[in-house]
């Protein structure tokens, strides 16, 4: 086991470095750059700018080296100093940008995870041992609900309803009186108050898709011959239902563990403008307009690099509960 983890970490070392290079030249291809954008910005608001001045903003941002040199200098200071660069959009340390904001998006993110899990396994077990009952239909109807409708939109509807009723603004992660105030027990207690809202609306597209894996998963596993002839020996429905079926119809959901974190981030993203959420979206909207490189860049490289560690929390998960795996790569190399 320990040699397949050690195998499987060497392997993720070249894909970091490929996928870096990449995600610097996508944010390079956009034309023009955010100093090119700054600079018309203020000769439309009647500011001469003069080349001196251009040639010391390029300086200050880096943006007179080639575009080799460039990389190497924003990988280099992240690896070897944990500098992501300076934010050209806010005129801060990108750390200092996102710091408190990318904390706020991993607590929502993996909170909304566990309630996807929380939520999807049951239902998806009870549908596929009760299949065509009525709670199966009822599920199944609120599953095509959450799969079909935007998270964005059904925000939009939950804030109407509520302040139409009630006159509260169902929105933020705090009240107003902790957005400011420094962290402590209050304000932890005050942000657990106001998740609630945020990992429902996210967490329900993923749980709606989640709840069909599991039936279908276990539907095929409860139809084949050895829980068949488990039943026919009189082996007890709940011992036969979880000794086998349900571990072998949870692989899928453990192997998609490395795209289900990010892809709840980019989800976050539209319904956090729309909550007005103190986490990463509202920022990298305005990071991706203002074509902010090393903002949006270090947002995407921590995004990229969730999902690689996602997918190897879920390679040692499914050849920790299924040895096949592991003993097949070992076999596969040797």
């Amino acid at each position: 086991m320990l040699n397949y983890v050690g195998r499987r970490v060497l392997q993720l070392i070249p894909l970091l470095i490929a996928i870096s290079i990449i995600i610097f030249v996508i944010i390079q291809l956009p034309p023009g750059d955010y100093l090119t954008m700054y600079i018309q910005q203020l000769e439309l608001a009647g500011t001469d700018v003069s080349e001196a001045q251009i040639e010391l903003l390029k300086s200050q941002y880096h943006l007179d080296e080639p575009l080799v040199q460039q990389y190497f200098s924003w990988i280099g200071n992240i690896v070897f100093h944990g500098d992501f660069g300076l934010s050209l959009l806010w005129n801060q340390p990108v750390t200092e940008v996102i710091g408190e904001r990318i904390t706020l998006t991993i607590v929502v993110s993996l909170m909304t995870l566990i309630f996807t899990w929380l939520i999807a396994l049951p239902i998806g077990i009870y549908s596929a041992t009760h299949q065509y009952s009525i709670g199966d239909y009822i599920f199944t109807f609120i599953g095509f609900i959450g799969v079909s409708v935007p998270g964005f939109l059904i925000a939009l509807v939950i804030i109407y309803a509520v302040f139409s009723q009630t006159g509260v603004a169902m929105t933020g992660l705090f009240s107003p009186e902790f957005v400011t105030a420094p962290w402590g027990w209050a304000k932890i207690i005050d942000m657990l108050k106001h998740m609630w809202l945020p990992v429902i609306i996210i967490g329900l597209s993923g749980t709606a898709g989640l709840i069909r894996t599991v039936r279908g998963m276990l539907l095929d596993e409860l139809g084949k011959q050895y829980v068949i002839t488990a039943r026919a020996k009189g082996v007890p429905e709940r011992r036969l239902l979880f000794k086998y079926p349900i571990r072998v119809a949870i692989n899928p959901i453990i192997s998609t563990i490395g795209w289900t974190l990010p892809g709840i981030i980019s989800g976050e993203a539209l319904v956090s403008i729309v909550l007005n959420l103190q986490t990463m979206g509202p920022v990298l909207m305005k990071a991706l307009q203002s074509q902010d490189m090393y903002l949006a860049g270090s947002f995407l490289l921590i995004t990229s690099t969730l999902t690689i560690i996602g997918t190897l929390i879920s390679d040692i998960l499914l050849a920790w509960l299924d040895p096949r795996i592991r003993f097949g790569g070992v076999t596969e190399e040797g």
